[in-house]
């Protein structure tokens, strides 16, 4: 395409160039394309489509132009000739500041680059004054706004029933713009030197709209690189609590410019009750107000809490109805049986789950509640240190997100209940209040005989899928075969749902030991036996009941949320991994890349030649030199120096590599989601804002001020002006009361 532009524009001079040099260091006017060429997803951003070219040129008007015809060349100039024109542009300039005639007609003309000969925008009309005083001091409300983003300062100060009757305090934005002020800022200083002093600068209404430009601008860096990359994945988190409202954090996987597989947040979207309101605003929102083409998106995943993922399942199936391939899969943060488990359609498993996140929260909150635990752990392990020592480990990570998240539970069922009890009922003041009043509930909720049925039926059902998820967030080779295993792990879950009695009878016996060790009646929920009350079918047993409320609906909930999150598409890109060449090595190079591939026979540039490069990259590494070792993950292989010379190989591996399965190979690119982590865990929930919350997970974003002053003004132009409700009017009396 680059091509294309050069011969259109006639620029002989330019034939010699590669593409990537034409990339960074020219440009061409807009003017040269046709509108329909132009895409005008929003008031601030302006793309080509992909298949643009220039085919507006005017190759005659410097002939009847005196002033453009010495400018107009299409061949290197000597540096005599640079000289000269410059000094002729400079002429220029000084004639067309003489009348604004000159000045208008000048602003139609096209300006030539003096060093690359490429063409440039039209220069801009000089702003007067007071336009540019009123730019500048919309600049430096923003530089504090950004600011405050960055360093994470909420945009209130003290609230009202925190301050004395009369004292009036400023918010922390005015705060900063009289902090400026003071500092010399005279822009500001000239702005606000007649305003009353318990007058807000800027209003709250202002600042969000200012708030709500700066989260464009910034995000608008990131998606720029998005749309370059072309193809990408989404990925949602758990749903969080900002300022009262719940919200669904969204990033985005792709591929950059030096093939690094990145994963960056782009922002929060309002979470919807009703999930078929929720999936079309959620559509909307990405393809219109951020500006991304869902063609191209390859994957998508949803991380959610318990009791969100039925509705966030009906978000991936609409827009899979209309990207098939969208591919639906799990998220590499994630591991399988956890997510399973959060999936899992039963009321008993919901709380069961948060309970052991509120215990596992509880005691990271408190170094000495774990050395407390620590020491009834040695206790109860003493015949086995080695198990003991090993649970004591556990229980300094997040261990909540473990692939055999309930098997150590169950392993520490006892020792939580005893520590949390010596807590709970000590008499000295030792704990405090809150601790001790945490760990009474918490006793309580581990010792319902609800819990411990809940949690020995999750270990036992999930532990048919603990192996094949493990092996999905391991080495590329293991993801590759992990997806040749899920036969077998359907098979075992419906042999468990054929003989559901059998299985479910072992199960309730282990819960029922449990409970007896733990000193815990066995009996029917409370909730039950009330709703039971005066029914003649009053002979259900504990055993019944659980089979049918719990055993049964888990096991057949798991067996169709796997069969759903890797269908067919899924599994055939997953077989495409052989293209990896550790992978390809394994299977003796005997690998049959073609038949999967054809899910992305469109995103390959020469889908035709596709058989003959996978037989040249097969050959490439199956006679390889001794000492080169076989590149073990696609970050390895599409770093790959010749990784140019195939084409589709590479176009496939940078597509597989954002599957939302694959997990990030290098950390530092997985920032996103840490960051946006780190913001939620040190921001308190009222404090939280959607705005500020993106500027400071992506504080180290580039950001054009001058293009969110423009914004501002192009957007809200009444704005602009000094407001009557700030400064008073010139009136020569009302300035001396001032």
């Amino acid at each position: 395409r680059c091509q294309r532009w050069v011969e259109n524009c006639r620029r002989a001079d330019l034939e010699d160039k590669t593409p990537d040099q034409l990339n960074k260091h020219y440009r061409l006017c807009a003017k040269h394309f046709e509108t329909s060429m132009i895409c005008r997803s929003s008031p601030y951003r302006t793309v080509l489509r992909d298949n643009a070219v220039p085919t507006i040129f005017d190759l005659t008007s410097h002939l009847n132009n005196p002033h453009s015809r010495h400018r107009k060349r299409i061949k290197e100039l000597s540096e005599d000739e640079i000289r000269t024109l410059k000094q002729q542009k400079l002429d220029e300039a000084f004639e067309r500041e003489q009348t604004t005639q000159e000045l208008h007609e000048s602003n139609e003309q096209n300006t030539v680059s003096e060093e690359g000969g490429e063409e440039q925008e039209e220069k801009p009309v000089p702003l007067t004054l007071e336009e540019r005083e009123n730019k500048d001091y919309l600049k430096s409300l923003f530089e504090i706004l950004i600011l405050m983003g960055k360093q994470n300062i909420p945009l209130d100060g003290h609230s009202a029933d925190e301050l004395p009757e009369g004292i009036f305090t400023p918010d922390n934005f005015q705060a900063l713009l009289e902090c400026r002020i003071n500092a010399g800022d005279e822009v500001l200083r000239k702005r606000f030197e007649m305003t009353a002093v318990n007058l807000e600068y800027c209003s709250k209404t202002q600042q969000k709209q200012m708030l709500e430009i700066c989260e464009s601008c910034v995000r608008e860096e990131t998606l720029r690189e998005v749309r370059d990359s072309h193809f990408f994945s989404i990925v949602t988190d758990e749903v969080v609590d900002i300022a009262g409202e719940e919200h669904l954090p969204v990033l985005v996987r792709f591929v950059d410019d030096s093939h690094n597989l990145r994963e960056e947040f782009v922002g929060f979207l309002p979470y919807e009750a009703d999930p078929e309101i929720l999936a079309v605003k959620f559509h909307t929102t990405i393809t219109e107000k951020w500006g991304l083409n869902m063609e191209y998106c390859r994957g998508q995943a949803y991380i959610v809490s318990s009791g969100f993922a039925s509705k966030m399942k009906v978000v991936a199936t609409r827009l899979l109805e209309k990207y098939p391939q969208a591919v639906y899969t799990l998220c590499s943060s994630c591991a399988l049986n956890v997510w399973l488990a959060k999936s899992v359609p039963v009321v008993g498993v919901s709380i069961a789950l948060g309970t052991i996140e509120e215990v596992c929260r509880l005691f990271n909150q408190s170094p000495q509640l774990l050395v407390e635990l620590d020491n009834t752990i040695s206790v109860l392990f003493q015949n086995n240190e080695e198990k003991g020592n090993e649970l004591k480990e556990i229980c300094r990570s997040q261990w909540t997100g473990r692939h055999d998240t309930f098997e150590v539970l169950v392993d520490l069922m006892q020792a939580l209940v005893l520590c949390l009890d010596a807590v709970s009922s000590d008499s000295s003041v030792r704990w405090n209040n809150f601790i001790a009043g945490r760990a009474f509930v918490l006793s309580s909720a581990l010792t319902d005989f609800d819990f411990i049925v809940t949690i020995v039926i999750l270990k036992n059902v999930l532990s048919f899928t603990r192996a094949f998820g493990k092996n999905l967030q391991g080495q590329t080779s293991d993801v590759f075969f992990a997806a040749s295993s899920l036969t077998a792990v359907l098979h075992s879950l419906n042999e468990v749902m054929e003989n559901i009695e059998v299985y479910h009878e072992f199960w309730f016996e282990e819960a029922t030991n449990l409970a007896t060790k733990l000193d815990v009646q066995i009996k029917l929920p409370g909730k039950f036996r009330r709703a039971q009350q005066g029914s003649l079918d009053s002979e259900v047993t504990s055993e019944n009941y659980y089979k049918e409320i719990l055993s049964v609906p888990t096991v057949e909930h798991i067996i169709q949320e796997l069969k759903d999150i890797f269908s067919e598409q899924h599994l055939k890109a997953l077989k495409c991994l052989s293209l990896v060449p550790s992978v390809m090595g394994q299977l003796k190079f005997n690998t049959s890349e073609e038949h999967h591939a054809d899910m992305y026979k469109n995103d390959l540039p020469n889908p035709d030649t596709l058989s003959a490069e996978l037989h040249c990259w097969r050959i490439k590494w199956k006679h390889r030199g001794k000492d080169i070792e076989l590149p073990a993950t696609i970050y390895e292989a599409l770093h790959l120096p010749d990784i140019k010379f195939f084409p589709n190989v590479y176009a496939l591996l940078k597509v597989l590599c954002i599957l939302p399965v694959m997990k990030v190979e290098n950390e530092k690119y997985e920032i996103g989601r840490k960051r946006l982590k780190a913001y939620l865990k040190n921001t308190l929930t009222e404090q939280r804002s959607s705005n500020l919350a993106l500027l400071n997970i992506n504080f180290d974003i580039k950001h054009d001020l001058d293009l969110m002053v423009d914004t501002y003004i192009k957007l809200y132009p009444d704005k602009v002006e000094f407001q009557e409700d700030f400064i008073p009017s010139n009136n020569s009396e009302v300035t001396e009361e001032a």
